[in-house]
Parts: C-alpha cells; sequence; structure tokens
C-alpha cells in the first residue's frame, strides 16, 4: 500500500507510524480515556486491511478519528486531533526543504524531467525551479481550498501549472506582434520604436519573445506574416540606394539583379537571428522561449510574396537545423512551427505549392512543421483561419467593439483537466453511475477552474508591463486592472480531459474506434462542450473544451489509478492513458482513417485539439507524406506526424542512427557504436524519459511506456 503524503510524493504504508501518533495522543489524556496497545494495533490493522493500493495521508488520520469515535474514546479522538494539528503547523512552518534540497543535489527526479526544455542542473534554472516547489507547496497547503488539493493529489483532476499559481500571470498567448511593431514597445523602461529594416524588425521580434516568455509560463505564438511589410522596406531601401548610387549607369536588369541579391542576403540574415536568438535567449524562467511561429500564405496579405518568400528561408533553416556544441547539426526544439495549408498550396497545382513541398522535406528530418487546415478551420471557426497558442490551445472567435475578428492579443487564463478513466473505474461498468460521477467531477473541475479565474481578478497591469501596457495583450495605464480582459470570451480558460479511449473501454466494453464506442465517446466529449457553454454563459468566462497536449498527465494519471485500483487490462496495465481523444497507439489502423476519425473529436474540442500519426522512415518516404498533406487538407484541421527519432549521446547527432556492416547500431558522424550512449526511441506513445535496456538482450532498447 503507497501513500501519499501532502507534498505529492509517495512513500511505503508504515504503521508503526500511525501506532506512534495514536499512542503520544494516548500520554496526553487520563488513565480511564486510553486505550491498549492491543486496541491500538487493532486500529492500524484495520487500515492495513483496507487493501487500497494508495491512501492520501488525511485518509489515514480520518480512518483513526472513526474507529476513536466508535470506541467512544472522545478525549482521546480531541487529545488526537490536537496532535493532528500541531504536527501540520510544524509542517506548515517547514514544507519545502527536501524538495529543495533533492533539486540542489540533483534528485528530484519529478521536477528535473518535467520540462525537457530546462536544464536543471544550471544554478539560473534550479532558481526558478526552487521558486515552483514552493509556488506548488503554498497552492496546495493555503491558496487552493483542501478538497481541490486532495482531488488533485487523488488524480481525479490536475491543476496545471500550480509552479506559477503564487504570481498573478496567465497561461499562453497569442502576441499582438503588429501593433508592437508598427506602433513601437518600451522593454526594461526603454523606448522601441517602429523598425525601418527587415532586420531590426527580427531582432525586436525576438527581445518581445523573450519579454513576454519571462512574463508568463506557457507557449506563445506569432505570425510572421506581420514581418512581410518590413522586408518591403528593406528592398524598397535598397532600390533608392542603388538608384542613388548608380542612376542611369545601370540598366534595370542589374539594378533588380542587386536588388534581389541584397534583400536575399537581408532575408537570411533576419531569420537566422530569429532562430538564432530563440535557441540563444534564456528567460528569466531558465528556459529558452516556448514559442510558436505561424506559418501562412494568405491571399488577403499586402505583403503575400514578402511572406512567401520568410516561409521559405524559414523552412529552409529549420532543415539544416542549427551546430551544437558538438557543430553536429541538430533539430532545435524551439521555435516550434505551424504551416497552413489552403488552396494555393495543398499540393493541388497551386501557386505557393513548392513552399508545401519544402515543408514536406522538413517534417521528414526535423518533425516539424505541424499542418493547420485552412479548409476545415474555417468550418470550425466562423470562417476564420488563426495560430493555436504555443500550448496548442485555440481562442473562440471574439468581435473588437467596430464587428471585427480579433485573436492577436488574446491570452489563455489557465487550464484544469478531468481525469476520465479514473470515472470510467469508479463507476464499474454501470452507465448510469458513470454519468453521475462525471456530473460530480465536472462540478469539481469547474471550481478549481474559477480558482484560476479568481487568481487574475483585481490585477494591474504593473504585473507584466510588457504585455498589459505595451502592446502584447493590450496597452492599459499603469496601476489600471485587467479585469475587463477576463470576460466576455476575450480570453479563454480551458477544460482538458485525458483518456476518452480508456474511459470508453471501462463503460462500453470496446475502443471508442466501435461503432458502440464513437456513439459513447461523442456522447461524453458533448457533455464536456455542453458544460463548458454552460459556464461561459453562466459567468461570462470564455471557457473552453481543450485536448490537452500533456504526455507527463497522461503517465501521471495512470500511474495513480495503477496504484489506487490495480492493474486493469488495457487501462492501467500500459503504464499510461491515451492522451485526449487519440485513437490508442496500439490500434491497427491507418494514418487516413485515423486523421479521418479523430477529425470528428476536433470539432468539438475547439479550445484545442491535435492529432498526429507515424509515418516510418520519413526521409525515404516524402511521396507518402504529401499524400497525407493532401489529406490533411480536406479531412482534419489540426495535424503533425511522429517517426523513429534517433539521437547521439558522444556528438549529439538526432539523425537516423544506421546499422552497419556488423549488424551494430552506428553513428554516422561520429562512428560512435556503444549503444549505451545512444537513444532508439519513438515518439509513438509521446514518452519523453530515458530508454532502459532489455534484461539479457544486447541489440534491442525499450520505450518504458510501449516497450518497442
Amino acid at each position: 500500500m503507497k501513500v501519499i503524503k501532502r507534498d505529492g510524493t509517495t512513500c511505503e504504508f508504515d504503521r508503526k507510524k500511525i501506532a506512534t501518533a495514536i499512542s503520544k495522543a494516548n500520554l496526553a489524556v487520563d488513565f480511564e480515556d486510553r486505550i491498549t496497545d492491543k486496541q491500538i494495533n487493532a486500529i492500524v490493522d484495520d487500515i492495513a486491511s483496507r487493501h487500497r493500493m494508495r491512501l492520501l495521508v488525511e485518509d489515514i488520520q480520518d480512518m483513526v478519528e472513526e474507529k476513536l469515535m466508535e470506541m467512544q474514546k472522545y478525549q482521546l479522538m480531541k487529545a488526537y486531533i490536537l496532535y493532528r494539528y500541531e504536527r501540520a503547523l510544524i509542517r506548515k512552518a517547514n514544507t519545502t526543504d527536501e524538495s529543495i534540497l533533492s533539486l540542489i543535489r540533483n534528485a528530484n527526479k519529478d521536477v528535473m524531467e518535467e520540462n525537457s526544455n530546462k536544464n536543471a542542473r544550471t544554478a539560473s534554472t534550479q532558481r526558478d525551479l526552487i521558486a515552483g516547489e514552493v509556488s506548488k507547496d503554498l497552492t496546495r497547503r493555503i491558496l487552493l481550498p483542501e478538497y481541490i488539493s486532495k482531488a488533485h493529489d487523488e488524480g481525479a483532476i490536475h491543476f496545471h501549472d500550480a509552479d506559477y499559481f503564487l504570481q498573478p500571470i496567465f497561461n499562453c498567448c497569442l502576441i499582438n506582434i503588429k501593433d508592437m511593431l508598427e506602433n513601437g514597445t518600451v522593454m526594461n523602461g526603454k523606448m522601441i520604436e517602429s523598425p525601418k529594416s527587415f532586420q531590426t524588425a527580427c531582432t525586436i521580434t525576438t527581445q518581445i519573445i523573450a519579454s513576454v516568455a519571462s512574463s508568463q509560463y506557457g507557449g506563445q505564438s506569432v505570425n510572421i506574416a506581420h514581418l512581410g511589410k518590413y522586408l518591403r522596406l528593406t528592398r524598397d531601401k535598397y532600390v533608392a540606394q542603388c538608384n542613388e548610387q548608380f542612376g542611369d549607369t545601370l540598366d534595370a536588369k542589374t539594378k533588380n539583379s542587386f536588388v534581389e541579391l541584397r534583400v536575399k542576403e537581408a532575408l537570411k540574415a533576419g531569420v537566422q537571428t530569429i532562430q538564432y536568438q530563440i535557441n540563444t535567449l534564456m528567460t528569466t524562467n531558465g528556459q529558452s522561449p516556448f514559442v510558436t511561429l505561424f506559418l501562412y500564405v494568405d491571399e488577403k496579405d499586402e505583403y503575400i510574396e514578402e511572406n512567401a518568400m520568410i516561409i521559405e528561408e524559414i523552412l529552409k533553416q529549420r532543415y539544416e537545423g542549427i551546430k551544437n556544441e558538438k557543430g553536429v547539426y541538430v533539430t532545435p526544439a524551439f521555435p516550434k512551427l505551424i504551416y497552413v495549408l489552403d488552396e494555393n498550396n495543398c499540393l493541388k497545382g497551386g501557386k505557393y505549392d513548392y513552399l508545401t513541398k519544402l515543408a514536406v522535406k522538413c517534417s521528414s528530418k526535423r518533425l516539424y512543421p505541424d499542418y493547420i487546415s485552412a479548409k476545415k478551420m474555417r468550418e470550425n471557426y466562423e470562417g476564420n483561419v488563426f495560430s493555436p497558442m504555443g500550448c496548442r490551445s485555440f481562442l473562440s472567435p471574439w468581435k473588437d467593439e467596430n464587428g471585427n475578428y480579433k485573436f492577436e492579443g488574446r491570452f489563455n487564463q489557465g487550464v484544469v483537466s478531468i481525469n476520465l478513466p479514473q470515472i470510467g473505474i469508479l463507476s464499474k461498468g454501470d452507465e448510469t453511475k458513470f454519468w453521475e460521477l462525471l456530473e460530480e467531477r465536472l462540478q469539481l473541475c469547474f471550481e478549481a477552474i474559477m480558482c484560476r479565474h479568481n487568481a487574475l481578478m483585481g490585477v494591474t497591469s504593473d504585473v507584466s508591463p510588457v504585455h498589459w501596457q505595451y502592446g502584447a495583450i493590450a496597452r492599459l495605464q499603469p496601476g489600471e486592472k485587467i479585469d475587463k480582459y477576463l470576460f466576455g470570451g476575450y480570453s479563454s480558460i480551458s477544460l482538458g480531459y485525458i483518456g476518452l479511449y480508456e474511459v470508453t473501454k471501462l463503460v462500453k466494453g470496446c475502443s471508442h474506434t466501435a461503432p458502440e464506442g464513437t456513439e459513447f465517446a461523442l456522447k461524453v466529449m458533448q457533455s464536456l462542450r455542453d458544460h463548458c457553454n454552460k459556464w461561459k454563459q453562466e459567468t461570462n468566462i470564455g471557457f473552453a473544451l481543450y485536448g490537452t497536449p500533456a504526455e507527463s498527465l497522461c503517465y501521471r494519471f495512470a500511474r495513480i489509478d495503477q496504484e489506487r485500483f490495480g492493474t486493469i487490462e488495457d487501462v492501467t496495465d500500459k503504464g499510461y492513458y491515451t492522451n485526449s481523444y487519440h485513437v490508442d497507439v496500439r490500434e491497427n489502423i491507418d494514418a487516413f482513417s485515423k486523421f479521418q476519425f479523430e477529425s470528428q473529436f476536433q470539432k468539438i474540442s475547439s479550445g484545442g485539439a491535435i492529432s498526429y500519426v507515424e509515418i516510418p522512415n520519413m526521409r525515404h518516404n516524402l511521396t507518402a507524406i504529401e499524400d497525407v498533406v493532401r489529406f490533411i487538407y480536406d479531412n482534419i484541421q489540426y495535424a503533425e506526424f511522429n517517426t523513429k527519432s534517433d539521437y547521439c549521446h558522444v556528438c549529439g547527432f538526432d539523425g537516423e542512427i544506421i546499422i552497419n556492416d556488423d549488424n551494430e547500431w552506428e553513428c554516422p558522424v561520429c562512428h560512435n557504436k556503444d549503444q549505451r550512449k545512444m537513444n532508439v526511441t519513438r515518439r509513438t506513445c509521446g514518452y519523453l524519459g530515458e530508454n532502459f535496456w532489455n534484461v539479457g538482450k544486447t541489440k534491442e532498447i525499450k520505450a518504458r511506456v510501449l516497450h518497442l
């Protein structure tokens, strides 16, 4: 039996601790109010006999009090409660020592492995992680109601980003980069005026990205189409310089060649600035900015040709990669890229098909970009096409006072996710009971989500000037409250969900891809969406249903439920729950069928949805990827590709590890053959931890989750 302590860590059940606590309370009362050692052991035996895989410390203490009440030992029960209260005071005076010290010792694996973009061994990052431990502790003990903290610890819900909840900051956003570039901004008390060239615009953009990332905890997205204006300014500048310097001594063709050469140089340097700045800048939370670049060749764009040139250069440089400390080209984690498919580039003879072919080539080597279908998105969002926020969540359509749709300069207040499989387990196959429990859990989610909303109420613009005063979100006055942006759907606040596949197996006995399972799964999804709509109507807050892309949460929920309920076939035995509405990775389904099936859930999950398929040997399968891309445009809103992703720890090569003539794995760059220094993994299940060796085998490395 596992015991979950108040800080969320797990330890073995220890009957001595319970007996000691009762004994100390025993000594504090008169002789006639005491119980014998035999009675103390009987209480402990009763708790141990419950045979629960998982217990909270508070549950154990409640059981002790119930047994003392049954014995009518009221004075002893009061003494035990007093002892419990005194111990709580001691804990409150000192609750984070061990978690913080374990960070310094590099022993806190849960925190160190939580974010792959943070090097938890560096002093600057550790300072942020230490602050996060303090925030989580205060959130659990003081800021949240006890029943919500308990629900989080029991895995009924997940209260996301508790390590930042102490501060009045939000989750993720779409930066209003157009406003900041055209009207200027302020950073570190210094005025930054509108740029006059592409290179300067790129530099300012990366400075804005770093500043924004330092004042929020989620991702951000930037529409690079707003840089097209400044590439044209650069072109106009070179034309003027050429005319001034050469006059009529050169013919128009020569002048144009000279200008185009200079423009391409400026374009390459500017995009290189974005890529290198994002990957070398360090925000105040100890990581590179979590940023997404939105690549959309929009026919309504005044600067569409310049935008196409910028997209082409971004894809070329991402395909090449960035050199690591060993001088080997590797795939940078950021910026993430999202490429929009439309009639002009969906590989059906459009003018910009060449960009999509380049995007496919880039995906084959670097896994990015992800793909959005403008066609399907217009169907789902009132004719609009816009970027998801950095965390892959989508905003609802919103119009300003002039009736114009607005997406940039908006944000997400936070996320709370529900554990659907746990409800299925507790309902024991009774569908009526399932719907009753779901209703209870959704009410719990609502109350937890409102904690996130209320934490932002009354916050003034001074908390983050770059967001609230200088254009990233708004242009408020110093001291002005942000409250008006929390209502009316201007910002969203998200209900996430995990494990639609598993809950369908538990309640209906089949996958949600089976006809009966699909009907049930869609009904569950629609219920989640209906609750969001109801809450939005009741509160005037932008509730949204969000297909949580939280791989680590898939493991956390499954681990908690396995400890509590034991091994359940095809549910807890896998070690993970399937993310959101996704088809389980072990089902035999082709890429086209998977996308077509999941698209019906994306439409309901409009606050955030992404689907993926795995394509083997992507570098040699460009034609297959192009076929899937065409299919994406007509059938699903948001999709990405996964494939085998190899990594050499000696030189940093993250390409495809080869099998040499001796049937050994070998890095094609440094020729390392030490398999212990290579990861050969699959991204099928999203597992991001370390691999491990099979017992007794020398040629196979297995992912911990799917054993691939």
